[in-house]
């Protein structure tokens, strides 16, 4: 794939409003992975365009500019219909949201309800619950923001949410098939590269806290396009429908796909919420349980979840 991975980089064209954006020039690259997890298989070369991308996730301080202008109410915020939720607890049908709750001790891996928990009250403004704020953490990513949310954002400063072809391309920085999107030593010379899980997850966290959590935008080496928090911090939405696997691999050059875009609902609408991929991992991924920061990890998420962990970035195509 050599003589196709490296495209010939064209002048920028006229920057967007944002100065927060960098160019990513287009080119064909291997997405996905065969060394992980069966949903990044198989390996197979995409072409995508030109495009900008935000340099860091959205901030809190640049999400709440956006709900002080729009009155936006996020989903974590809204009423639950019963109805969407058969057989829910009623006690939970209130505005909340997910929140990672650090066990006291090792547990097995088996069950994710260790250490999550649907906790009421809690949204992008109150991360970890009533009583717990954002003061101080305004240049952090803002979580607990559904898709729709990523998406009102998006179209208040007139950008879109990248396909997972595009953040997938953007986060390689232009290494060819590297494991992480530094390259293949997760921690050259002893460094940490990303916000992600040291310790013994889920009770013990490395941290000067010793406990999980988001860290300010840029604090971690940017990548070979200059874009930060391409891996840890935390996951972030995409616009695709999200697939089992990636299709299979063309079977000439000449049809190699070019700015894929999964636009339809591979459940055909059988379930009650449409589930979009994920990409880059967070400050919860560790390598005993999730090693998904990474260029090529990748998750499904359903539309009307948001979580302590979960973001969004914004592109803006030319």
């Amino acid at each position: 794939m050599d003589e196709t991975t490296t495209a010939p980089n064209p002048p920028a064209p006229p920057g967007p409003a944002s100065l927060d954006m960098v160019w990513i020039p287009g080119g064909i690259f291997l997405m996905g992975s065969d060394g992980f997890y069966p949903e990044e298989r198989p390996v197979h070369p995409v072409a995508v365009d030109g495009f900008f991308l935000d340099v860091h996730p959205v901030t809190v301080a640049a999400f709440r500019r956006f709900v002080d202008d729009t009155g936006h109410v996020t989903v974590a915020e809204r009423p639950l219909d019963p109805a969407l939720y058969p057989g829910a607890d009623p006690a939970l049908l209130v505005p909340g949201s997910l929140v990672f709750r650090q066990t006291p001790g090792p547990v097995p891996l088996d069950d994710y309800r260790r250490w999550w928990a649907y906790v009421p009250g809690a949204n992008w403004r109150h991360p970890e619950g009533p009583g717990s704020v954002v003061d101080g953490r305004e240049d952090h990513p803002v979580t607990h923001v559904a898709h729709e949310d990523a998406l009102a954002y998006a179209a208040w400063v007139g950008k879109d949410l990248p396909t997972e072809a595009e953040w997938e391309y953007a986060a390689r920085g232009g290494l060819e098939s590297a494991a992480y999107v530094w390259g293949d030593d997760f921690a050259p010379g002893g460094r940490r590269m990303a916000n992600t899980w040291h310790g013994d997850f889920p009770w013990r966290a490395d941290t000067p806290t010793g406990r999980p959590g988001t860290t300010p935008v840029g604090l971690f080496p940017a990548n070979g396009y200059g874009l930060h928090d391409m891996a840890g911090n935390v996951w972030e939405w995409t616009a695709d429908h999200h697939s089992i696997r990636h299709p299979a691999a063309p079977a000439t050059s000449c049809c190699i796909p070019r700015n894929p875009r999964v636009e339809h609902r591979p459940d055909g609408g059988s379930e009650t919420f449409a589930h979009r991929t994920i990409k880059g991992g967070s400050h919860l991924c560790a390598p005993s349980y999730c090693l998904r920061y990474r260029p090529a990890a990748r998750q499904g998420e359903s539309e009307d979840t948001s979580t302590c962990h979960l973001g969004f970035r914004c592109i803006q195509r030319p």
